[in-house]
């Protein structure tokens, strides 16, 4: 993990993973009915270090992990080490060449998908980032209100196709996408951007670790009411993390009864649609048409 660190050794902006890990402390500790004051008791150190290593602002060695879940009694071994193992990535990620150039919510996506074992996507109006070809995800971005500088569109540009490097890499991550009729439809950028992008998603589609499916405008239903939904599972499902497209950034879920939710809602969302061979044939047939 990485994240700006003061000359006390005290992170002054710690990424969206260390405050993860942070809150993961958090949680068992309050889960063990121990205040931060007890906590440090049992370990020796001042309550404010307590505080410091929930809030992700100082590093925490997996022995360390292990030792505080000893002490707060969780018996959860796989989250235990799961959790340790989130101590062990120090390396500078390709994202942070983009701080102070993008907001920092993008950079955290970035992080939370070079780690997640597995994502799930569902979208209403426009093909997921991860799939986007460079015109297509330019069209987007130049839609942004208040309107871009053209720098920043590029920027954005750029750093959404470095994201989907995590598609390529050895192993690749799998990936699920939902997907509605309407997403397919809407021509940004024209019909040659559009058929470009299509084809480029039917592309992907044949790949082992990737699944499109299709709500087609007839299935006559859509759980969720439409919103845009991004599911990043963890090691295990306690570190699973939701993440919803905003209009002002993504917003990070990951408290257990917002995990069940969108679990239960993408889960629902999969059952509506044509399978991922039905859906190949659906995105051929509109290509056709343009």
């Amino acid at each position: 993990m990485h994240g700006r660190e003061a000359e006390d050794g005290v992170r002054s902006n710690p990424t969206g993973r260390q405050l993860r890990f942070g809150a993961e402390l958090r949680k068992l500790r309050e889960q063990a009915g121990l205040s931060a004051t007890d906590a440090g008791q049992l370990l020796g150190i001042k309550q404010t270090q307590v505080s410091n290593m929930e809030a992700g602002r100082v590093g925490v060695s997996a022995d360390r992990v292990r030792t505080l879940a000893c002490h707060y009694e969780c018996s959860d071994k796989a989250l235990v080490e799961a959790i340790a193992a989130m101590t062990g990535d120090r390396t500078r990620g390709w994202w942070e060449e983009y701080r102070e150039i993008l907001p920092v919510g993008l950079l955290d996506l970035a992080e939370l998908e070079h780690h997640a074992t597995r994502l799930r996507t569902a979208v209403t109006v426009h093909i997921p980032g991860l799939f986007q070809t460079t015109e297509y995800a330019r069209e987007i971005f130049r839609q942004a209100v208040p309107e871009l500088p053209q720098p920043d569109v590029e920027h954005r540009v750029s750093f959404r196709i470095k994201r989907q490097a995590i598609l390529f890499r050895d192993p690749p991550t799998p990936h699920q996408i939902i997907v509605h009729e309407a997403a397919l439809r809407m021509r940004f950028g024209g019909s040659d951007v559009t058929r470009d992008q299509l084809k480029y998603l039917t592309a992907m589609n044949e790949r082992e670790h990737i699944s499109v499916q299709v709500i087609p405008f007839d299935t006559g239903v859509l759980p969720g009411s439409g919103q845009s939904i991004y599911y990043a599972e963890g090691p295990v499902p306690q570190l699973d993390t939701v993440n919803l497209d905003q209009s002002h950034g993504p917003v990070f879920l990951d408290a257990g009864a917002q995990l069940r939710k969108y679990r239960g809602l993408l889960d629902r969302m999969e059952s509506a649609a044509l399978s991922p061979e039905d859906s190949q044939k659906f995105i051929h047939t509109i290509l056709k048409a343009l």
